[in-house]
């Protein structure tokens, strides 16, 4: 078994203000929560448990919000104190390895977690770095007194791996000796560390330039989805409908599996369409099979779930209700809220409206309602570009 631990413990007087660098917000997201869901995510790691302030338990209960984690421990008056107080608490089930990591660097990818995690086959301790390019000078009051020879120096990077029964022993040996990092310990135990390539955009958020650094790689490794979804759902004598998830009182009711919300419907095929998915009615008539009248909200959350499952973010969600009655007017406002609250997301990235068809066709007949929907979401850009001719 593999366990991550995530130092978020320090208080970043470096970066300044607040709250605490680990949760100030990178690319609409708490910084934290972008190490625990790369690190949750990864087929290596079993578990992912944080070392936190105690001061932060609220801020790391929303950075976390969803995510499957062991629950956080707090830290101590160091980083090596925290690190140690974070190893003591897996001994009731010791794992076979540990990877620690720096809270404070949030890109972290798949590939350098396996190159890390491929070294502890072989060896104790694993460390990811990078050599020095650039030339060192010593200096003294603003002065410089030399250059130093930068053959064979490396920048060291987390996530730092190890076996768990001996960097465990390597903290409580040193503890309290102020190394600057788990390797140091595990080299003052006379442990062998390999090392491993780094990666130059897994930066360490020390002082706000760096944070905007971030922003920068992460805009680049992204990519922005569009997807189209479309329903029709028939129309009936009945005592009200349910659009964008709204119950409006008429004397209509749409027929369907579920509640036949047209709106939910089809915004949430339009959210699959980002993913690559198939059309969600077959699956809406499997989950509803034994649940007449479903409300279609379990649908779009689901749908919902897949873009977060990918590293999405839901950037703008767009649905146009096609029919000539109800009127949809004096309900868009209450329609606009409900989906923003199903996704998470401001009301202000919401947008519905309707139209007609000027009586032409089945809706305009009033047979039936339509809606179209579009959904805008950014993804993570995880391979190249193929084509085919």
């Amino acid at each position: 078994m593999c366990v991550a631990l995530v130092v978020a413990s320090g208080r970043g007087e470096r970066f300044g203000g607040d709250p605490p660098k680990q949760y100030r917000a990178l690319a609409g997201k708490p910084l934290l929560r972008h190490c625990l869901e790369r690190l949750s995510r990864h087929p290596a790691i079993d578990r992912v448990r944080a070392v936190i302030h105690p001061d932060d338990a609220a801020l790391y209960a929303a950075a976390a919000k969803g995510l499957d984690l062991l629950e956080p421990v707090p830290g101590g008056a160091t980083r090596q104190d925290s690190v140690r107080l974070g190893l003591e608490s897996l001994t009731a089930q010791p794992p076979e390895l540990v990877l620690i990591h720096d809270g404070a660097r949030p890109l972290l990818s798949a590939a350098l977690i396996d190159r890390v995690v491929d070294a502890l086959r072989t060896r104790p301790a694993a460390l990811p770095a990078l050599p020095v390019t650039d030339t060192l000078k010593r200096c003294a009051h603003g002065i410089v007194t030399g250059t130093v020879d930068r053959a064979g120096l490396y920048r060291a990077q987390t996530p730092q791996g190890f076996a768990y029964d001996a960097i465990l022993e390597a903290h409580r040996r040193f503890a309290g000796a102020a190394l600057t990092d788990d390797a140091a310990l595990a080299e003052a135990a006379g442990l062998t560390v390999e090392l491993v390539e780094g990666d130059e955009d897994n930066v360490k958020i020390t002082e706000p330039a760096d944070l905007a650094r971030a922003e920068r790689l992460l805009a680049a490794a992204w990519r922005t989805c569009t997807g189209l979804g479309f329903d029709v759902h028939r129309l009936a004598p009945g005592d009200g409908v349910v659009l964008c998830g709204v119950r409006i009182p008429c004397p209509l009711r749409l027929l369907g599996h579920s509640d036949a919300d047209v709106g939910l419907h089809a915004l949430t095929d339009a959210l699959l369409g980002t993913l690559g998915a198939g059309p969600a009615g077959l699956a809406r008539r499997k989950m509803t099979a034994d649940v007449a009248g479903a409300d279609s909200a379990i649908f779009l959350s689901h749908a919902r779930d897949l873009v977060r499952a990918a590293g999405g973010r839901i950037e703008h969600v767009d649905v146009t209700l096609i029919c000539e009655q109800p009127k949809i007017g004096p309900h868009r406002g209450a329609m606009v809220r409900r989906i923003a609250e199903l996704l998470a997301v401001a009301p202000h990235r919401v947008s519905v409206k309707a139209t007609t068809t000027e009586r032409l066709g089945f809706t305009g007949r009033g047979e039936g309602i339509a809606a179209q929907a579009v959904a805008t979401v950014r993804l993570p850009d995880t391979g190249p570009e193929t084509a085919s001719g």
